[in-house]
């Protein structure tokens, strides 16, 4: 099915509505974040519905069915995350600095809204709330364009959403989500006259399309290669339950661990301490020839010869790559040739080695002695999250609610002249 119909119409009433939402006080922002996080709550059933109409046409070993699938205890957590929001500091309003001219002119400078946040991603229910919630919070209207896979589950939970907006006297065109087929990107790209910024979350090739072909401004996020590299003296117990949370705990996220850099040093000793933790979930292992000798030795079945495109691959599911190094100047070097720059681990109890790696490695977030899984807006105190931006303008790591906001120069004279 294609749609007949422009999006402009859409675009338009979501760009008249953002002077709506931008008009409000802090306080009835608040107000209405508590009450989208209680609709949630009192809606969970109906959300359930909805998204196993979703689920019911996607294979369960489709690496996406993990994202996409909603249960009461991940609707309670959005529900949660919600409410915390409606707690934090309105980004919007704050005086950046003060000047007066010699002329007399008084100038400020002050954070202000976006505008309208257009927003392209996959099957994420969960980024539909986070990404609504986090524009209304700083005073931003949102249009969605969620992927057809979870449309059962966005209509639903943007309609909930609208009658919360329009209950409080907003126009429910605050919260847009186009149609669910792709012909609607195209216009989504270029709509420049209502559209101030665009945010991918999703797969490379996703950020990649919409790279190449939006005209609207856009910040970058999702895409994750992660590595954690084990140093000679890491402590390998306390390296091995890194490693095994990073792989395994929610393996369909961006920051969770697709490539393991291993010490040729302890490759011996630290691989077989995996086993247990990888078995459970017959972990697949794509490992380099030391790698695999030493799994292979010890009677690990899933275990697979690695190649070129085993590394630097966003794997999002139970499986993960395995490379032997020889000391960190090469751990260094195998990470700046395949990290998307998202997050990277550092196992080791040598302080000036952690250091070094923290200081050198080219990532938005980095990590001694700890799961790169902590890459998160709500796990740093920033709420929910738009995505983790993996570039350099603008935003960098947990793109949250602090950064919803650019800068405006407000003037006060009394009718000087230049």
């Amino acid at each position: 099915m294609s749609i007949t119909t422009s999006i402009i119409p859409q675009l338009a009433a979501a760009k008249m509505a953002s002077r709506a939402i931008n008009r409000l006080e802090d306080n009835s922002r608040k107000k209405l974040t508590s009450s989208i996080a209680i609709a949630l709550r009192a809606h969970t059933q109906g959300i359930l519905l909805a998204n196993q109409q979703d689920l019911l046409a996607m294979q369960k070993a489709n690496p996406l069915y993990d994202r996409l699938q909603l249960t009461p205890e991940r609707i309670t957590a959005i529900a949660d995350a919600t409410a915390m929001m409606a707690t934090l500091e309105d980004p919007s309003g704050k005086k950046l600095s003060e000047t007066t001219h010699l002329n007399g002119l008084k100038i400020e400078k002050i954070t202000v809204p976006l505008g309208v946040v257009g927003a392209i991603y996959e099957a994420r229910p969960n980024v539909t709330v986070d990404i609504s919630v986090l524009c209304l919070r700083s005073g931003n209207a949102v249009v969605l364009k969620g992927g057809s896979d979870a449309h059962h589950t966005n209509l639903f939970l943007v309609q909930l959403m609208q009658e919360v907006l329009t209950s409080n006297g907003l126009p429910a065109e605050t919260i847009t989500l186009l149609p669910p087929q792709r012909e609607a990107v195209a216009e989504l790209l270029t709509a420049t006259r209502y559209i101030d910024v665009i945010i991918p979350r999703g797969s490379q090739g996703l950020i990649d399309f919409v790279r190449k072909n939006a005209t609207v401004p856009t910040i970058e996020t999702g895409a994750g290669v992660c590595h954690t590299y084990v140093h000679e003296k890491a402590d390998l117990a306390k390296a091995a339950a890194i490693v095994v949370n990073a792989k395994t705990q929610r393996p369909s996220v961006c920051n969770a661990l697709d490539t393991l850099l291993v010490d040729e040093k302890v490759a011996a000793d630290f691989l077989p301490l995996l086993i247990p933790g990888f078995l459970p979930f017959n972990e697949g292992v794509y490992a380099d020839e030391k790698a695999f000798a030493i799994l292979s030795q010890k009677g690990y079945a899933n275990l697979n010869h690695a190649n070129e495109d085993d590394f630097g691959r966003e794997y999002l599911s139970q499986n993960c790559s395995v490379k032997t190094v020889n000391g960190v100047t090469e751990a260094l070097e195998h990470i700046a040739r395949y990290s998307s720059r998202h997050s990277e681990a550092i196992i080791t109890e040598d302080v000036a080695v952690a250091e070094t790696f923290l200081h050198e490695v080219d990532a938005a977030a980095v990590y001694h002695n700890a799961s790169t899984r902590f890459t998160d807006g709500g796990e740093f105190g920033l709420g929910a999250e738009l995505g983790i931006s993996t570039q350099k303008l603008h935003a960098r790591g947990p793109f949250a609610l602090e950064k919803l906001v650019c800068e405006k120069w407000v003037v006060r004279g009394a009718g000087q002249v230049r």
